[in-house]
């Protein structure tokens, strides 16, 4: 089995393959657990998605922690 997952950190900004329907792609988590919560940076809208699901759709990390 492959572990190719990231440590991620509450108020890590990432940027997702799909953008919202607002226009952007990037995200900020603001929390972790089996699945993570992301808030959208644009217009504020939060969505919780699994963890793997997130790992697939995950473009790119931007910042760490801020």
């Amino acid at each position: 089995m492959e572990n190719n997952e990231q440590n991620y950190n509450i108020g890590t900004k990432v940027i997702m393959k799909k953008p919202h329907p607002c226009g952007t792609n990037e995200w900020e988590i603001i929390r972790i657990g089996a699945d993570i919560k992301i808030k959208c940076l644009n217009c504020g809208r939060t969505v919780l998605i699994p963890r793997i699901e997130f790992n697939k759709k995950l473009k790119k990390i931007i910042s760490e922690k801020g």
